[in-house]
């Protein structure tokens, strides 16, 4: 399948970890995590799904590795350290990537986006191609696709913020679904919930230049398993991840 739309994988990949240090060139099943990503996008790519692969990062060694490792990823400047901080937004280097694209190569300008995180390095590319061949023709009524699992905690509809200088409670929903005070429901009637996480998004570019969001207010749930999904937070999650995945490899 070709699409007719120009779409564009972004994989971002800063320098800087407070978990992991330099986590994106640490390897993973012996070779560097950000490597999994290129090589789950250049599938992509030689598929002819996708029309192009940008690595957008602040480190010269994350950029040396990956031009080296295939020079199909595009490299076209490197981030600011401005947004490229432990706080720095998703939303600030795919606008400071719109905003050079237009300013540089108005005709790269992807009608859609992907995100991929590269703490996903067993992403697989399948999942990845039926989401991509979901959203591309709903892109124009929603302006995002998000994977998504269900959330089996208790319910954030039950919970509370703390008003600061009142100390009061201020409930996270006053009504959904219809149901009013839903945390003085029982569990029971409240909607399931789900939540993030950050395996895929697919973003209509649209969404970031008009909405000023990368998610936008219609957006199209990938629900997944949440066995699916390693966190790589600690390095005790890093080798438990190794292993199970290592498992699997082995069994097929």
């Amino acid at each position: 399948m070709i699409s007719k739309k120009n779409i564009m994988i972004v994989i971002p990949a800063r320098g800087g970890s407070k978990g992991i240090k330099n986590k994106n060139l640490l390897p993973y099943l012996g070779k560097p995590l950000i490597l999994h990503s290129v090589d789950q996008s250049i599938d992509l790519l030689e598929s002819g799904l996708i029309n192009k692969i940008v690595l957008t990062t602040d480190s010269d060694d994350i950029a040396k590795t990956v031009r080296e490792y295939d020079s199909r990823v595009w490299i076209p400047f490197m981030r600011p350290d401005e947004i490229s901080q432990d706080l720095s937004t998703d939303l600030e280097f795919f606008e400071h990537l719109i905003d050079y694209l237009e300013n540089n190569y108005p005709q790269d300008l992807p009608d859609i986006l992907v995100h991929l995180r590269p703490t996903y390095p067993y992403r697989s590319v399948k999942e990845i191609r039926k989401a991509l061949e979901t959203y591309i023709p709903i892109h124009d009524k929603y302006d995002c696709l998000r994977s998504v699992f269900k959330w089996e905690g208790k319910s954030p509809l039950k919970m509370f913020v703390l008003d600061q200088p009142n100390s009061n409670l201020i409930p996270l929903k006053y009504e959904i679904n219809g149901i009013k005070e839903p945390y003085n429901m029982p569990r029971q009637l409240l909607p399931d919930i789900y939540s993030c996480n950050g395996y895929l998004d697919i973003i209509n570019r649209l969404t970031i230049t008009q909405k000023k969001s990368v998610s936008g207010t219609t957006i199209y749930p990938w629900i997944m398993d949440s066995d699916k999904i390693d966190d790589l937070d600690t390095l005790d999650d890093w080798h438990r991840s190794e292993e199970k995945q290592s498992k699997q490899l082995n069994n097929f």
